[in-house]
């Protein structure tokens, strides 16, 4: 018969109190505060698929790591530990995310609640009560969102969008390409491609697609930084509106619109997508921004992008989908990142825009694309961290790596994707063929 010897320490504790539950051993390498360690030996991984030569090694820094995993076990709870420094991996990061979820997937392991951890984990609640961590939850850290007020009133879309995109402005300059563009690139050379060219491959693709000539209306829903307004207008000699719900990028904008001299080719406007009501574009873009109208508005959304847009014309929307359980993403990105935010199957979109009246023209899949996007900006911000600690806080940096590793990841498991989808209004002239594929 196999005896388990439990290892001295805290570690030792959490270790025999989490078996059970694990089915086995801890998948990490686990440092409590004390000093105590636990699990598999941290070091090479000859067993490791691919070769992965480190197991990680999470170390709980202190108490109150453990008390955060014990009000909110799972995804949510060990963010907050680690944005706060709370909670720390040793070695790669990416690697450690991988060995939990394939150990959860392997083993069945089902969520839990903080009060089912109460009944089926009672010696974690001993241990955390010897620890002096047990009590009220800890306040979410500083870098958590907190919105308020109806769902997709225009006060809580402006503050949900503040949150992320009013963060630094200096900071996405540091971070992105020099066009601010904050969507998936175009790696049309493959991933090699320095990520400013791909970016610029992006917006001339979506340009192409759009068939913009000169003097041609575009209406840019969501213009972010202007990426896309400021390319359609210098390179395809576009007469360009954007839209965006956040001051600090019309802001920016509007200072990048008077230094380029594009003064009355490019406009940039403080409005939400519900409130425009212009006369119809000759075509309309929006990049990554249906994501944030939310479930009920989205029809509403589509709407605008049909009446905005003249009989003839054509729409070009880059979204990004996911199937399953957290149609927003899941608990660290609900919370920190995008609060509100909904993705579904890309099939279920497209139905969308059809209801809107819009007719479908073509499907464009950048699901590796945005895996080679996502890696560029973390090796950016991997270099810069000293850069981005100044100007977002250590905190703040810590979500930005968490966000960034997990979010490539995600990609690269085909638990979410993005897409370019073509779309025309009917009417007007008919289409023989499109501008671009």
């Amino acid at each position: 018969m196999t005896t388990t010897t439990t290892p001295p320490g805290v570690a030792g504790r959490i270790e025999a109190a989490l078996r059970p539950l694990l089915g086995g051993p801890l998948p990490v390498r686990l440092r409590a505060w004390d000093g105590s360690e636990a699990g598999p030996d941290a070091g090479p991984d000859p067993g490791a698929p691919g070769g992965v030569p480190e197991r990680p090694l999470v170390e709980l820094r202190s108490p109150r790591a453990l008390t955060r995993l014990l009000w909110h076990p799972g995804e949510l709870g060990a963010a907050q530990a680690y944005v706060t420094g709370e909670l720390e991996v040793h070695g790669d990061l990416g690697t450690a995310l991988d060995t939990v979820r394939a150990a959860v997937a392997e083993r069945g392991i089902p969520p839990l609640t903080a009060t089912r951890v109460v009944r089926l984990l009672p010696d974690l609640v001993r241990l955390a009560r010897d620890a002096g961590a047990l009590g009220r939850p800890p306040a979410p850290p500083a870098t958590q969102a907190v919105v308020s007020g109806r769902l997709h009133s225009l006060a809580r879309d402006r503050a949900s969008v503040s949150h992320h995109y009013d963060l630094s402005n200096a900071f996405y300059e540091l971070l992105l390409d020099p066009n601010l563009a904050y969507s998936a690139a175009f790696f049309a050379d493959g991933p090699q491609m320095p990520l400013e060219d791909a970016q610029a491959a992006k917006l001339d693709l979506v340009c192409r697609k759009l068939g913009l000539s000169d003097g041609m209306r575009l209406l840019d829903v969501g213009c972010g930084w202007g990426a896309l307004s400021l390319h359609a207008a210098e390179h395809f000699g576009a007469r360009v509106t954007g839209v965006t719900i956040s001051a600090e990028q019309q802001a920016f904008v509007q200072e990048r619109v008077h230094r380029r001299g594009l003064e009355g080719r490019v406009e940039v406007r403080l409005q939400d997508y519900r409130e425009v009501r212009d006369e119809p574009f000759d075509a309309v873009a929006s990049l990554e921004m249906g994501e944030h109208v939310g479930e009920r508005n989205y029809g509403t959304y589509a709407a605008m992008l049909h009446r905005s847009v003249r009989p003839g014309g054509y729409v070009l929307v880059q979204q990004m989908s996911r199937r399953g359980a957290h149609p927003g993403g899941g608990p660290f990105i609900e919370a920190f990142i995008a609060p509100d935010m909904t993705m579904r199957p890309v099939g279920e979109t497209l139905g969308l825009l059809e209801g809107a009246g819009l007719e479908v023209r073509g499907v464009h899949a950048l699901r590796e694309h945005y895996v080679w996007t996502v890696d560029a900006w973390h090796r950016t911000l991997e270099e810069r961290w000293a850069q981005v600690v100044g100007l977002i806080g250590e905190e703040g940096a810590r979500v930005w790596r968490l966000y960034l590793v997990g979010g490539s990841q995600a990609f690269r498991d085909h638990r979410m994707g993005v897409d370019q989808l073509l779309l025309r209004r009917p009417g007007g002239e008919p289409a023989v063929t499109d501008p671009a594929r």
